[in-house]
């Protein structure tokens, strides 16, 4: 088993960015979801309700990240250190994180609405809420630092979507950070409570990933269907959710760092 691909998304919600390697920090892949956009509520504006963030591609720098999207000129913006500084949710029913406004103007003319961009200063702000240790944060991810997808359990997924008369449907549907292959199809059931190795790093397997409406969105075009949603609840309903994937928390104490590549072996360890 090893890895096939890795990729971050540096404002939850934007399109995709795709890595050789990647720095691997207590609260997730280095440069992910460390900025998001907020209604003026201070929740985070995701794909969910509004698909047009699939058009908004980021790529950070150091101590910033230049935003574009059809339509609209280049924006480079530097980590807003003294900037204004609010509490977001991630979700209406999460707690409040502190974050610092980076973008009003050019946030606001993307989406045709009045928000802001933020950025997580700090990143040990935010704790994981479940099946973690006390000490385990993740950036404005949904809710875990890294998510693990076996592109075995893809291919019976676009076998069920074939047999209906469905297309099949890529990866990047269900916005992985690390994509492994060598492993039969839903492996990664059986992975839940365990440790993996990947190259030279540890994790620790949380929880299977239920999965929303954003899996039935072109992550090219915004188009939204119906599929692979439809077919999950067919085959992989468990425990209330729709489930594709697995959550993943890095096993580093505060203040250590770690680097994965495409091509890294890949295993499970006992504990």
């Amino acid at each position: 088993m090893r890895i096939a691909s890795l990729h971050t998304y540096p404002v939850k919600g934007c399109h995709r960015l795709d890595h050789d390697e990647a720095g691997v920090e207590p609260w997730g892949l280095t440069g992910d979801r460390r900025w998001m956009i907020v209604d003026a509520d201070g929740v985070g504006v995701t794909q969910r309700e509004t698909p047009l963030l699939t058009q908004l591609t980021a790529r950070p720098r150091p101590g910033g990240l230049t935003l574009s999207a059809p339509g609209l000129g280049e924006l480079d913006l530097d980590e807003p250190e003294q900037g204004e500084k609010i509490a977001v949710r991630v979700f209406k029913n999460k707690t409040p994180v502190p974050a610092r406004v980076a973008d009003t103007a050019w946030t606001s003319a993307f989406l045709g609405r009045d928000v802001r961009l933020t950025w997580q200063a700090d990143p040990t702000g935010r704790a994981v809420a479940e099946f973690a240790q006390p000490d385990d944060r993740v950036s404005f991810a949904d809710g875990y630092p890294v998510l693990l997808a076996n592109t075995a359990s893809l291919d019976a997924v676009n076998d069920w979507l074939t047999e209906g008369g469905d297309e099949p449907v890529p990866m990047h549907r269900f916005r992985p950070n690390v994509v492994v292959t060598g492993a039969p199809a839903w492996a990664e059931d059986d992975w839940i409570g365990r440790r993996l190795r990947i190259g030279d790093m540890t994790f620790r397997a949380a929880k299977s990933c239920a999965r929303c409406r954003v899996t039935t969105i072109d992550q090219e075009t915004g188009e939204t269907g119906r599929q692979p949603l439809h077919v999950l609840g067919k085959h992989r309903r468990r425990d209330g959710g729709l489930l594709f994937a697995i959550n993943l928390i890095p096993d580093l104490a505060a203040g250590r760092t770690g680097l994965i590549r495409t091509g890294d072996p890949f295993e499970v360890i006992l504990s």
